[in-house]
């Protein structure tokens, strides 16, 4: 045996072992990676698109509305048609249960813009004192005042809820904002399953409210108002420093009234809740109606479900076929042009004596209110 070849062949075998080694080495890590996938938990899917970029309204003039949300009445024993159930009394009350609703104050004319500031003793007297004594009446526990300021007096003789937003008394874009900002906060919090916003010069006929919820469910993405337009709104939407694209929505009138479900509202909260929606209304420069409609359906892409059953005093509500009337969602009344714009309908008042037409419809509701005509003729025996 040449003894000269043998540190060769030590180091050629040598070699080979590091060789085999190396390369069982790399197949292991290789089956790790692999198997590293299937021991995590599975990853949570993400249903929320990214915000767009910043955009820019087109219309330099936009409705601004004061704000009052409302909710979902939910089912029991609930009437189909009627929207009532029967209690153990044997009268007639609505199955509230599941249902939130606001009320804030004050209500700007889109062609006034922001220049109607009103105190909030005025409108509290006024307009508010009106619904607190007709269709709040009925919802009293689910209805949400939304004011700027606070009124214990107010509170203790109505038992309204009334929450002092400490927003701005102007009726500024950022003021409502501000409300609204509250007011969605304030809906998540309550755990209720539908979001209704109205204006405080609406009635809200809240078996017909109910019928209308009554058919979606709360968990669906729901959006469901009256746009003010006969178009969608169209803003510049920027992508790049050096240019932009345009971005068309839906989006239903506060003046109108809208509703939201609580599953929508969910998908809602990166852009809308803990003062979000304040940041996203200055972003895009759009009032809250607007900016409510920018997140469901240009960020959220929900299709907004337009209802002609929901109505505000932009419209001309004599019109409005008086057999209808009470079957309506929401009723408004007058404006800054035309202070007679009321909904045709007779029962125990006058014009003069009830010049919102809001006592009439509430009597024929509810003829058992203890204030209303007693020679009503749709008094039920």
């Amino acid at each position: 045996m040449n003894l000269l070849h043998w540190p060769v062949r030590m180091h050629v075998a040598s070699l080979s072992v590091s060789k085999f080694c190396f390369l069982f080495s790399l197949a292991f890590c290789g089956f790790l990676l692999l198997l590293i996938p299937a021991l995590q938990p599975s990853a949570r899917k993400v249903d929320l698109p990214l915000p767009r970029p910043q955009v820019r309204p087109s219309l330099a003039s936009l409705s601004h509305h004061a704000v009052v949300p409302g909710g979902f009445l939910h089912a029991g024993n609930t009437d189909p048609i009627t929207g009532l159930s029967r209690s153990s009394a044997g009268q007639e009350r609505l199955n509230l249960t599941g249902m939130m609703m606001t009320v804030p104050r004050g209500v700007t004319d889109s062609r006034r813009g922001p220049r109607g500031v009103k105190t909030t003793r005025k409108y509290h007297k006024s307009r508010l004192a009106l619904l607190i004594e007709t269709w709040v009446s009925q919802a009293k526990e689910q209805t949400y005042i939304f004011s700027d300021g606070e009124d214990k007096e107010l509170r203790l003789r109505t038992g309204a809820n009334i929450i002092n937003t400490n927003c701005s008394a102007a009726h500024t874009r950022q003021a409502l904002c501000c409300k609204m900002s509250v007011e969605y906060d304030k809906f998540i919090e309550s755990q209720k399953k539908w979001f209704c916003h109205v204006d405080d010069d609406n009635y809200v006929i809240l078996p017909s409210m109910l019928r209308l919820l009554s058919s979606y469910h709360h968990s669906q993405d729901v959006y469901l108002g009256r746009p003010s337009l006969d178009h969608p709104i169209e803003a510049a939407e920027r992508v790049k420093s050096d240019g932009s694209m345009s971005v068309k929505f839906w989006f239903a009138t506060g003046g109108a009234g809208f509703c939201i479900s609580r599953g929508l509202a969910l998908k809602m909260s990166p852009w809308a809740s803990l003062g979000n929606f304040i940041s996203t209304a200055e972003k895009i420069r759009l009032p809250d109606d607007c900016t409510i409609g920018y997140i469901i359906e240009a960020l959220l892409e929900v299709t907004l479900t337009h209802t002609h059953l929901f109505h505000s005093h932009l419209e001309n509500l004599q019109k409005l076929p008086t057999d209808t009337v009470l079957k309506q969602v929401t009723l408004s009344y007058g404006g800054f042009e035309n202070r007679r714009n009321v909904v045709s309908i007779f029962g125990g008042f006058s014009l003069l004596e009830d010049p919102t037409r809001f006592k009439t419809v509430h009597c024929l509701l509810y003829p058992d209110t203890e204030w209303c005509p007693k020679l009503n003729p749709w008094h039920r025996n």
